[in-house]
């Protein structure tokens, strides 16, 4: 009896359209995997999926479960960037980073437990950021949407484990990609600071997208997978006194900045 050739891994990517999650979609097409790569616009290879809607999720399962049967790992990618100083940025804004941020990580969650339970296995990896781990002034709408899916994949590592499901989260530093093309908010001076930091980053998305697909493999749930990140991270809870002054002094720079609408 000849042994069955192995089975290519299934990996479903949310927001692959462009930057990491383009990048994870080709690392792991590059490893033999198929991919279902969805954005929230269709295009050639694209699959439409808006992460803020029940129904895409319900179509997006029901295709999934037709054409492949299973899944072996959802990757909630999609995201926005925004945020703004407390007396500047709107509710309107933290809504809508609420919404897409957590709730869309939510609902591809909710969406795919049953199908991971029902066949035994499975892995969700969660895309949120270093602002999830260490919190910067300006930021509080985004640090709280992606602390929350920090929170989010803890929770639900620990109550798949039983079912053979494993979860990820992944919190990179500032990396180049697109990601501020599409920002929107009030706060005309953070977005000028978040801009530059992402422009003059030496690190790329394919950078990030390959260390995270080594850190899957060594079963690692909290990913920080660049230095900088790591750095930042270790400052925090090794010697907070010193990780304050930091955030502090950047608080104070970013206050002396004009208020006035985007």
């Amino acid at each position: 009896m000849t042994d069955q050739p192995p089975q290519p891994l299934r990996v479903l990517i949310t927001g692959a359209a462009s930057g990491l999650g383009a990048a994870l979609a080709r690392a792991w097409e590059a490893r033999g995997a198929d991919v279902l790569r969805t954005d929230r616009a269709a295009g050639d290879g694209i699959r439409l999926l808006d992460i803020t809607s029940d129904d895409d999720w319900a179509a997006v399962r029901a295709y999934v479960e037709q054409a492949w049967g299973g899944l072996d790992v959802l990757v909630n990618n999609a995201g926005i960037a925004g945020g703004g100083r407390l007396d500047v940025s709107g509710l309107d804004e933290w809504q809508r980073l609420v919404d897409v941020n957590l709730l869309g990580a939510v609902r591809g969650t909710a969406a795919f437990t049953p199908v991971f339970k029902r066949q035994g296995g499975g892995r969700i990896v969660n895309v949120a950021s270093l602002a999830g781990l260490v919190h910067p002034a300006g930021m509080a709408g985004y640090n709280a949407t992606k602390a929350a899916v920090v929170a989010l994949t803890e929770t639900t590592g620990h109550e798949l484990a039983a079912h053979g499901v494993s979860a990820h989260v992944v919190c990179p530093s500032y990396f180049r990609t697109n990601l501020m093309a599409g920002v929107e908010g009030r706060d005309a001076a953070l977005q000028q600071v978040m801009t530059r930091l992402v422009e003059d980053s030496p690190v790329s998305a394919d950078d990030i997208a390959a260390a995270v697909l080594d850190a899957i493999d060594a079963g690692t749930e909290l990913i920080v997978p660049d230095e900088a990140a790591r750095a930042a991270y270790r400052l925090k809870q090794t010697d907070r006194a010193s990780y304050d002054a930091v955030m502090r002094a950047q608080a104070r720079k970013l206050g002396q900045a004009p208020v006035s609408p985007a």
